[in-house]
C-alpha cells in the first residue's frame, strides 16, 4: 500500500539531510525520484548518488541548472515527475517535496489519507484576484508580460525590461483554454492528472507561455491541474509560511513544539542543523503525532504575532528588519522626554534644579558640536553610550532612540539650542514623546555677557538667529507631534514663574503650587541696550521680542503671559 505514493525531491543543498529524509521515505515503502540541481558540483553529486545507490526504489532524474522565479525548476519538476510515472506504476499519488522538507507524521497515515481520497488533488490553486500573497507588485502581469532576465542575477535589466513593456503597453496572448492560477509550489497529484499535465498534446504550447512567466513554479501546475483535475483541494499539504516580505520562514530546534500543534504531514524550510527536529520526526513510532486532519491554522496566531513583531516592534525599539525603512517603526522612542531650549542661557544652575526638583535625570546639551554632555558629566552612560561626537553624529535619531530606550523607567530631559546639531529637529518634532519647551532669542544671553569684539558678537548672533528661525519653523509645522511650547524671551522674563510652574506639571513633578525654590535668573542688566546695539549695527534681533532698552531685571512677581502653545 505505502507504494501507492511517490515523492520527488529537488535538491540543491544540505545533500545529508536529503539522504536522510529520501531514507525515512523509503522507509514506509514509497518510491523517491530525486532532482539535483546542475549548480551543485559533480563530486558532490557523484558522492551523494552512491550513498543512495543501494535502494532500487530511489531514482535520480536528469540534472538541471534551477534559478529562483525561472522556468528550470519547472523542467526539473517535470523530469522528476515523468521518470515516477514512467518506471512506478502502483503510484497513485506524486507528492512533490523540497531537499528542506521534514515529514512531520509517520509516513503511513499520509499513505493511509491519501488512499482514502483516491481522486483528490491537493495544490493551492487561485486566480490572480483571490491571492492576497504575492509580494513585489506583479499578479496579473506576470502572465502578461514577459521576463527572460533573472530576477536575482539581473536585477537592473527585470526591472528595466517590465518598465519598458508597461510604457508601450505590452501584452502576452494567454494560450486558449488557460485561466492563469497561482499557488504554492510544494503540492500532491494524482496519477491522473499529472499525467494528463505531462502528456498534454499542447505542452509544448503551454512551456512556451510559461517559460516567460515570472516564478513559473507557482502557476504551471497550479493552472494546467484546473484543466484535468477531477477534484480540487486548493491547499498544499506541506507546511510552509512566508514572512512579510515573501521570503519562507526557517523552522529551528526550539519550533518542535510548535510543529506537533500544526498535525501537518511535511513542513519546510528545516535549519540543516536543526538536529533535535530531524531526531524527533524522522521517526515513525505511532504515537509521534495524532492521526487527525492537518490544520496549520492553529499556529497562524503565533505567525501573525511573529510578523508583528518583526514590522512593528516594541516602541523605540529597532531591529535589523525595521531599520531604517522609514515609517515602519511602532513609536520613534520608548518612552516620553523633555527638551529645553533657552533655560540655562538664563537661568543660573537650571540643570541641578530641575534634577532636584523632578527627580529626572538632566542632561546638557547632548547634541553639542563638542562633546555630548550627559548628566553628571559622564563619559559614558546606560547601553555604553559615549560622549563622542564623531559617534553619536553619524546618526544622531539612533542616538537618541537608544539613549531612551536604554534609560526606560527615568525620566530624561536635556538641553537643546541652535548651536547644538540640527538634525535631530525632525526626529525630536514628530515624536509624541518629546515634550519641548523653548525661550527664543535666549541663546543672545551668552553672547551679551561674553567680552568678545562687537562685530563677531553681531556675526555670530545674526547665525544663531537664522539657525533658530528655521527650526522654530520645523516645530510649527503640521507634521509636528510632539508638545510644544515656545516663548520669546522678553515674554518669558516678563514672569517665569507661571511658564516653569507649567513645566514641572508637564514632568509630572510633585512640586507645590507655589515653588519653595526657583532657579536664580541671570542679571540681565544692559541686555537692552546690547539687543539696540545690534540693531544700530544693522542685525535685527527680533526673536527675543519687544525687549525694552532700559529693562530693569526681572522682579519674578508680575502675572504671567501664557506661553504660544503649539501643541
Amino acid at each position: 500500500m505505502s507504494g501507492s505514493v511517490g515523492i520527488v525531491m529537488l535538491v540543491h543543498t544540505a545533500l545529508h539531510r536529503a539522504e536522510q529524509v529520501a531514507r525515512h521515505w523509503r522507509a514506509a515503502g514509497c518510491p523517491v525520484v530525486i532532482h539535483v540541481d546542475k549548480k551543485v558540483p559533480q563530486g558532490t553529486f557523484a558522492r551523494f548518488k552512491a550513498a543512495l545507490s543501494d535502494d532500487p526504489g530511489v531514482l535520480f532524474s536528469p540534472r538541471r541548472r534551477c534559478e529562483w522565479g525561472t522556468w528550470g525548476i519547472v523542467a526539473a519538476t517535470q523530469a522528476a515527475a515523468g521518470l515516477m510515472l514512467d518506471r512506478f506504476d502502483e503510484v497513485r499519488h506524486v507528492y512533490l517535496a523540497s531537499g528542506s522538507c521534514l515529514p512531520l507524521r509517520p509516513v503511513p497515515e499520509l499513505v493511509d489519507y491519501l488512499a482514502a481520497r483516491p481522486q483528490t488533488d491537493f495544490i493551492e490553486s487561485a486566480t490572480t484576484a483571490d491571492v492576497p500573497w504575492t509580494v513585489g507588485g506583479l499578479d496579473e502581469e506576470r502572465f502578461t508580460l514577459r521576463f527572460p532576465f533573472s530576477w536575482k542575477r539581473q536585477r537592473r535589466l527585470f526591472d528595466l525590461y517590465v518598465e519598458v513593456q508597461r510604457r508601450i503597453g505590452y501584452k502576452r496572448r494567454i494560450p486558449a483554454g488557460l485561466v492563469p492560477h497561482m499557488g504554492s509550489q510544494w503540492w500532491c497529484l494524482t496519477r491522473q492528472t499529472l499525467s494528463a499535465i505531462l502528456e498534454d498534446p499542447r505542452r509544448k504550447t503551454y512551456e512556451r507561455y510559461f517559460r516567460r512567466v515570472w516564478i513559473p513554479d507557482e502557476s504551471y501546475f497550479q493552472t494546467l491541474a484546473r484543466k484535468y483535475s477531477i477534484n480540487i483541494e486548493s491547499r498544499s499539504l506541506t507546511l510552509s509560511k512566508f514572512d512579510f516580505q515573501g521570503k519562507p520562514h526557517i523552522f529551528y530546534d526550539d519550533h518542535l513544539q510548535l510543529l506537533r500543534r500544526s498535525d501537518c504531514f511535511v513542513a519546510r524550510k528545516i535549519w540543516p542543523r536543526a538536529d533535535r527536529l530531524y531526531k524527533a520526526f524522522l521517526t515513525d513510532s505511532g504515537g509521534a503525532m495524532k492521526r487527525t486532519e492537518p490544520n496549520p491554522g492553529k499556529i497562524d496566531r503565533i505567525f501573525a504575532k511573529a510578523v508583528e513583531r518583526r514590522t512593528r516592534g516594541r516602541p523605540g525599539l529597532y531591529m535589523q528588519s525595521r531599520f531604517p525603512n522609514p515609517g515602519w517603526e511602532n513609536g520613534l522612542t520608548a518612552t516620553p522626554y523633555s527638551v529645553f531650549q533657552g533655560f540655562t542661557e538664563l537661568f543660573e544652575g537650571f540643570e541641578g534644579w530641575l534634577a532636584r526638583t523632578t527627580g529626572a535625570r538632566v542632561h546638557g546639551h547632548l547634541f553639542a558640536p563638542e562633546r555630548v554632555e550627559f548628566a553628571g558629566d559622564q563619559e559614558v552612560i546606560n547601553g555604553a553610550l559615549s560622549d563622542s561626537a564623531a559617534h553619536r553624529d553619524y546618526e544622531p535619531a539612533a542616538f537618541l532612540t537608544n539613549l531612551i530606550w536604554n534609560t526606560r523607567g527615568e525620566r530624561q530631559c536635556f538641553q537643546f539650542g541652535p548651536r547644538d546639531n540640527q538634525k535631530i529637529n525632525w526626529t525630536i518634532t514628530r515624536d509624541p514623546n518629546a515634550q519641548i519647551s523653548v525661550i527664543t532669542g535666549a541663546w543672545a544671553v551668552p553672547l551679551f555677557r561674553s567680552n568678545s569684539n562687537f562685530a563677531d558678537l553681531r556675526k555670530q548672533a545674526a547665525k544663531l538667529q537664522r539657525i533658530e528661525n528655521r527650526q522654530l519653523d520645523i516645530l510649527r509645522a503640521s507634521r509636528a507631534k510632539a508638545r510644544v511650547r515656545i516663548w520669546n524671551m522678553a515674554e518669558f522674563v516678563e514672569a517665569p514663574m507661571e511658564p516653569l510652574q507649567t513645566i514641572l506639571g508637564e514632568l509630572g513633578s510633585a512640586a507645590p503650587r507655589h515653588l519653595n525654590e526657583a532657579p536664580k535668573m541671570v542679571d540681565l542688566t544692559g541686555f537692552g541696550q546690547f539687543l539696540q546695539n545690534l540693531k544700530n549695527q544693522g542685525m535685527h534681533p527680533y526673536l527675543m521680542g519687544d525687549f525694552p532698552v532700559n529693562h530693569d531685571p526681572v522682579t519674578q512677581t508680575k502675572p504671567a503671559r501664557k506661553p504660544y502653545l503649539v501643541r
